[in-house]
């Protein structure tokens, strides 16, 4: 019979929560581990949208990437959408298990599905920031070869990023460069630019790029393209949903239907 606790211990051994950045706090965040888990809900977010949709199908557990507490709590109350939605978790049982920063830099997590879904080979880590329990190099970004066929045009690849990660718009700055070896960043990512350059990379892909990171690009002569934050980390969740219905196969594991790109484009 599955628990919370052993849900969370499942995923610590795909990516271990003790490599996660000092700024995050993924984890155990809401509920008991001693719970049993018969229905799991595997979202990016934990919004009030996706706690109500779990009470609705009644999940016991939310799996997500981004931590449902991330800053530090004062109070908690029905008066902000945190509190809300925390107090919906914890009013209907439903507990939450969080793996971010150390779902990134995993092997097989987020940047790897970035990677696989973009159809990059012969991929090394970005910003290397040690190994795991296996001795694997982990850390954020991934490199690696565009595959054959794909489009070397700055603005024709924009495109095939869009259609692949399933992205409502996307932004880019074209440097010039034949697109051939290509890093991507999971998320907020515009700040490692030199580190796709120093890699050999004519061009990057991430998301939450700021204005003068698409102007260093440029100068840099690296072809830089937002994909956006949702698209270019829910790769991981139907992943990360496979995963636990090989582990738990007496559990039914829900990707979410109420949670979607929050950006729209005109």
């Amino acid at each position: 019979m599955a628990t919370v606790k052993a849900v969370f211990d499942f995923l610590d051994g795909l990516a271990a929560f003790e490599t996660q950045m000092d700024f995050d706090n993924a984890g155990f965040l809401v509920g008991r581990g001693d719970k049993t888990v018969t229905r799991l809900l595997v979202s990016l977010d934990i919004t009030e949208a996706v706690a109500r949709e779990a009470a609705q199908q009644g999940a016991q557990l939310i799996v997500s990437h981004h931590p449902v507490i991330f800053h530090p709590i004062r109070s908690l109350t029905d008066g902000d959408p945190t509190g809300r939605t925390l107090l919906a978790l914890a009013e209907d049982g439903i507990a939450a298990i969080c793996a971010h920063t150390n779902l990134d830099a995993s092997v097989g997590g987020v940047n790897d599905a970035l990677a696989a879904r973009l159809g990059l080979t012969d991929t090394v880590v970005l910003e290397p920031s040690g190994t795991d329990r296996q001795g694997r190099p982990i850390g954020i970004g991934r490199a690696g070869k565009a595959p054959a066929g794909a489009p070397t045009h700055t603005a024709d690849y924009a495109a095939f990023v869009k259609e692949a990660l399933g992205a409502n718009g996307v932004r880019y700055v074209d440097a010039g460069r034949p697109v051939s070896r290509v890093a991507v960043g999971g998320g907020a990512c515009g700040d490692m630019g030199h580190l796709a350059l120093a890699l050999g990379c004519d061009t990057f892909v991430t998301s939450d790029v700021k204005y003068n990171q698409f102007l260093d690009a440029r100068d840099m002569g690296l072809n830089l393209i937002d994909a956006g934050h949702y698209p270019t980390e829910n790769v991981i969740c139907p992943i990360v949903a496979d995963a636990l219905r090989r582990a738990f196969p007496e559990v039914e594991i829900l990707l979410t239907q109420r949670h979607r790109e929050v950006f729209s484009y005109c």
